[in-house]
């Protein structure tokens, strides 16, 4: 494709392959650990609250880590960044090996923040590698296309808990496990934390596969990929950032967006079981069902895009989102659990949207710009706790009320976009 008016700059379509692999990779993991919050509280007889530890853990490590990932980025590459990123995961997967030996929450609370720390490194790096990898006036369809296959990666990683976690919870219940011998407690616990361990381990090893090929193929080398020599100025940065008006919303945006995603996902599975009953397994595959149809929607978005402005369906999208979550709240049946599941199609592009939006124009501050806008995830670590709190005292129909609400602070900046975003579009040209 030609430089000016392609989608990718001659050169980026090998590059680009490899770099949607880190996408589906870092969903895998995420929503592997989206059910744990269940898993947890039933192996550890911990509250919800408690088990959220779990989100508070995994995205409080992207929001610590995004800002060293833009020094890496911007001091050496946008690869060594994605290398650096992908190493650190590779170390937290394994981890949970000694953890469930150890068989101890604050163990698996270290290797998930690990894991996830690389993600937010790999994260950092890899979306606005994409951003640089064509011309800017398609970059928010582009990020889109690319977050598309991060669907593919999370209905993986739903799918081997669903068959590789949850079957393998003992159906005890927290009074028989408390009556129970301590030595016949203890070999239940072993046995269920085995099941957690055995799948991050395997995606451990699907990591270094990806990090051996993205180490051996050579990454381009045109200037606005690399940051090689470029002296770093954080605080002349962080000034322009913070003037930036646009920027300062779609960090905010993203902070509520991936707190609403987190929670809608996170807590999907006790929506299920208080609404129609069944077991964890049962729920799980209603989760499942979520991150399907949050496939297929991430694709329409991108062919959407073609006729929409992709702020006009962001507003759309998280208006939607705020009344499912409402009807979901009022009608814990099965028509409210088919309801938090067509939440999905709402969050499905609302991650790269804000994402490519809030970049727009930013220039040679995109790097700390991109680590801001991961560091939002921090949304992701803190509303699960405020949800499973309202869980605990309202139960999980009216908790619901938590992601709703974070719908409407997307719903504005999708509308201050809308109403700014002309005049800033012509002023950037």
């Amino acid at each position: 494709m030609s430089e000016k008016s392609g989608y990718l700059y001659d050169g980026m379509k090998l590059p680009f392959i490899l770099l949607v692999t880190c996408f589906a990779a870092w969903g895998i993991a995420a929503n592997m650990t989206d059910p744990l919050v269940k898993v947890f509280s039933k192996i550890f007889s911990m509250s919800t609250l408690q088990a959220s530890f779990v989100q508070f853990s995994y995205y409080g490590a992207y929001f610590c880590l995004a800002l060293p990932a833009a020094f890496i980025n911007r001091r050496f590459s946008y690869k060594t960044g994605v290398l650096v990123g992908l190493g650190c995961a590779i170390l937290g997967a394994f981890l949970f090996y000694p953890a469930s030996q150890a068989m101890t929450f604050g163990f698996f609370l270290l290797a998930l923040f690990m894991l996830a720390g690389g993600l937010s490194i790999l994260e950092t790096s890899a979306n606005p590698f994409v951003i640089a990898m064509g011309p800017e006036h398609n970059a928010t369809r582009r990020l889109n296309f690319a977050q598309a296959f991060n669907p593919v990666g999370t209905n993986i990683g739903v799918f081997l808990a669903a068959t590789l976690i949850l079957p393998r919870l003992n159906p005890a219940t927290e009074a028989e496990r408390a009556a129970m011998p301590a030595d016949a407690l203890r070999a239940i616990q072993m046995d269920e934390l085995s099941a957690v361990m055995v799948p991050y381990v395997g995606f451990a090893f699907v990591l270094v596969a990806i990090w051996i090929a993205i180490a051996v193929i050579p990454m381009p080398t045109k200037r606005e990929l690399t940051t090689e020599g470029h002296e770093i100025n954080f605080a002349a940065t962080l000034r322009r950032l913070l003037r930036n008006r646009h920027y300062r919303f779609g960090v905010i945006a993203q902070f509520f967006n991936v707190a609403a995603q987190t929670c809608v996902w996170t807590f999907t599975i006790q929506y299920v079981m208080e609404a129609i009953g069944g077991t964890e397994a049962d729920a799980g595959w209603y989760l499942q069902a979520s991150l399907l149809v949050f496939l297929v929607s991430r694709f329409v978005m991108v062919w959407l895009m073609g006729y929409l402005r992709p702020a006009m369906l962001l507003t759309l999208m998280a208006v939607a989102g705020t009344a499912l979550c409402f009807f979901a709240m009022s009608s814990p049946n099965a028509a409210g659990v088919w309801a938090v599941v067509l939440i999905s199609t709402c969050l499905s592009l609302m991650f790269p949207t804000i994402y490519g939006i809030a970049l727009h124009g930013l220039g040679d501050d995109t790097k700390f710009g991109a680590a801001g806008l991961v560091m939002a995830i921090l949304g992701g670590a803190l509303m699960p706790l405020v949800h499973g709190a309202v869980m605990d005292a309202r139960g999980a129909a009216f908790s619901y009320i938590v992601p709703g609400l974070c719908f409407l602070v997307v719903a504005a900046y999708g509308l201050f976009d809308l109403r700014t975003g002309t005049k800033r579009l012509a002023h950037s040209a």
